[in-house]
């Protein structure tokens, strides 16, 4: 009995001993498998100045333009032009063959002279009694009605020369030399370059805040280093039902002709005063439906071997303008915090990491484009 109960208290022992060491060791292989710190870079938040303003998109015009037709069929007899050339008002740009009509001008206005014989004959012989005074009123008449043809046959022979109505920039002609063209056809578009309009539309809630006069910034993506200032000058006296925006004219002057009609233009206008705010760069920031989040680094002790640790923190964000490669955050952010800007798509909440700013994240109000 003694052997029996010695015998099983062993394997008792055993069993139970076992168990206890596959316990430790499956802790410690758990404790293995925590994930490893996350590279990440991080930039200190601090405070930066700045300007509240509007920003829109819109489209540049010409303060005259326009495209040039003619108002009667006709074949072209001669170009006066080279396409892209300056012309002042009144150029001849396109004569349309008028052979037709300048005979017919010459014959009526032979008929008006005969008009205008008949008239003076009466006139004289009417002092004298030798005609009737209906006889004078009928060739008056007949005398006003051959004038007011051949008033309309010049304009008719006028219509076939097409001239420049004001001064401006020619653009590419669009008919040959003897084409028959229709009355509206395009024969080419003049635009007149200095000064030139940019046409926005903007919130009616920020109506207050702009005004006739006030300065205004714009860019176009042909000179990405470029910026043309100019001023606001109409503000449309309707709001638009649909999108409840209103139209906005601004006016740049334009000596070098960099802007062409057509252009698309973004705008900037400056409101209200200046305001510090806290600063990120847009990486530090990542958008999702749920809202804007950012982790802030916060230590969280040190390890077994006494090396300082430090873990991701995630904080919900509210932000405000943006501006290059920057972004005001409004609330969610205190100055001096930690905020990763890169290296986000790794983290969660309480994630390990370790910081590494060999290589920075771009945080310039100008980003300049790099010309490699």
């Amino acid at each position: 009995m003694a052997i029996m109960l010695v015998a099983v208290g062993l394997v008792l022992g055993a069993v139970f001993g076992f168990e206890a060491f596959r316990a430790r060791m499956i802790q410690k292989s758990i404790a293995g498998l925590r994930n490893p710190p996350q590279t990440v870079s991080t930039i200190t938040a601090g405070t930066q100045r700045w300007q509240d303003r509007l920003e829109a998109v819109g489209s540049t015009r010409a303060e005259k333009g326009a495209d040039l037709s003619p108002q009667v069929a006709g074949t072209v007899k001669a170009i006066h032009f080279q396409s892209g050339e300056e012309v002042e008002q009144g150029t001849l740009l396109v004569e349309l063959e008028d052979a037709d009509d300048v005979a017919h001008l010459h014959a009526l206005e032979a008929t008006t002279a005969l008009a205008q014989l008949n008239y003076d004959r009466d006139v004289r012989l009417l002092k004298s009694q030798s005609v009737s005074q209906q006889t004078a009123d009928t060739d008056l008449a007949t005398l006003k009605n051959d004038q007011a043809q051949v008033a309309q046959q010049q304009a008719l022979v006028g219509y076939k020369s097409i001239r420049a109505p004001f001064s401006g920039r020619i653009g590419i002609r669009q008919v040959d030399l003897g084409q028959y063209i229709a009355p509206g056809a395009p024969i080419v578009t003049l635009q007149k370059l200095d000064p030139i309009f940019v046409d926005f539309y903007l919130p009616q809630q920020d109506l207050a805040k702009i005004r006739v006069g006030q300065p205004v910034i714009a860019k176009v993506d042909t000179y990405p280093d470029q910026t043309f200032t100019g001023t606001i000058m109409a503000i449309n006296s309707l709001v638009n039902t649909a999108t409840r925006n209103v139209q906005v004219r601004a006016t740049f002057k334009n000596p070098d002709e960099k802007l062409l009609p057509g252009m698309f233009a973004t705008v900037d206008i400056e409101v209200g005063t200046q305001k510090d705010y806290v600063t990120l760069p847009k990486t530090a920031i990542y958008y999702n439906a749920y809202g804007d989040i950012a982790y802030l680094v916060e230590d969280a002790g040190r390890d077994e071997s006494g090396q300082e640790q430090k873990i991701a923190h995630q904080v919900f964000v509210k932000t405000g303008q943006t501006r290059g490669d920057q972004v005001a955050v409004l609330d969610g952010i205190k100055p001096a915090d930690v905020v990763v800007t890169a290296g986000q798509n790794k983290l969660h909440n309480g994630s390990p990491v370790q910081i590494n700013n060999e290589v920075t994240t771009p945080f310039s109000a100008n980003p300049q484009v790099s010309e490699q």
